[in-house]
């Protein structure tokens, strides 16, 4: 590991202020994908700006119609949020899956949406909900957030304070898991709020997660398994790896949305 420079700071204005006297700074939340290739001399940030600190970034918050949660609250604190299995039920089953025990006690829903790997959970449920990022500076909506491998519509000097979810009238997640690293071979989230639809994908797409809109299509005649039955999903543009071929994963995604839709509740 290179040398670096730590801090810690206890505001969100703090955050943003070291942020931007140092551009080449790195944010630390649960720290499970920086501190490993760091280790590793893959990555040698000159500045670390650890958040675990920074007041007003944890809690669950349930409204009338949408659920806010903060960016540094861990996956397990999402997954035991009593609040939270009352409003959104299937997005508080998301987090049971994700890596192991001591991935789930330090690993956070905003340090997962910053890093958009191609194989999380929680960029399905955001992107099947609809959700939206609030940030220090503004609010992104899910379908402008995620733009790639790895990349977002974040700014340099912008961190993730709160995730803003709308509760669903019915939805639903399901996902066949790499049984080592936990991660997501194929995830789907499907979500019903009046007429919006949403089937979003995970762990399948070269380029992160995506919308099945043709699934989204015969889901508004009637939101269940049989309006999908026979329907598949095109193998251009999906991963295909050691742990499986594209074609593997086109036929995944439409067993695990069926699935998912016949739990959806």
């Amino acid at each position: 590991m290179y040398a670096f420079t730590y801090h810690r700071p206890t505001t969100v204005r703090q955050a943003v202020g070291l942020l931007g006297k140092n551009e080449e700074a790195k944010l630390l939340a649960g720290g499970h994908s920086l501190i490993p290739v760091m280790k590793q001399r893959l990555a040698g940030p000159p500045v670390l700006i650890d958040l675990s600190k920074v007041e007003g970034l944890t809690g669950v918050e349930v409204g009338a119609r949408s659920v806010t949660i903060g960016a540094m609250m861990t996956h397990s604190a999402v997954a035991r949020s009593v609040e939270l299995q009352q409003a959104i039920p299937a997005l508080a089953g998301v987090p049971g899956s994700i890596g192991d025990p001591a991935v789930r006690a330090r690993g956070t829903i905003g340090g997962s949406l910053a890093n958009n790997d191609p194989n999380a959970d929680y960029p399905a449920a955001v992107l099947g909900l609809g959700a939206t990022i609030i940030t220090s500076k503004r609010k992104i909506a899910a379908d402008e957030y995620f733009q790639g491998m790895f990349t977002t519509a974040l700014e340099a000097d912008e961190i993730i304070t709160k995730i803003q979810f709308p509760i669903p009238k019915k939805a639903a997640y399901q996902k066949f898991k790499h049984p080592a690293s936990g991660f997501a071979l194929v995830g789907v989230f499907v979500s019903k709020r009046g007429d919006d639809i949403r089937v979003a994908v995970t762990g399948a797409g070269a380029n992160g997660v995506f919308r099945v809109t043709a699934f989204e299509e015969a889901l508004r005649k009637r939101f269940a398994a049989k309006s999908i039955e026979g329907m598949t999903v095109p193998a251009d543009g999906l991963n295909s790896d050691i742990h499986a071929s594209a074609e593997y994963r086109a036929h995944l995604i439409a067993v695990l949305a069926r699935r998912a839709l016949a739990d959806a509740n």
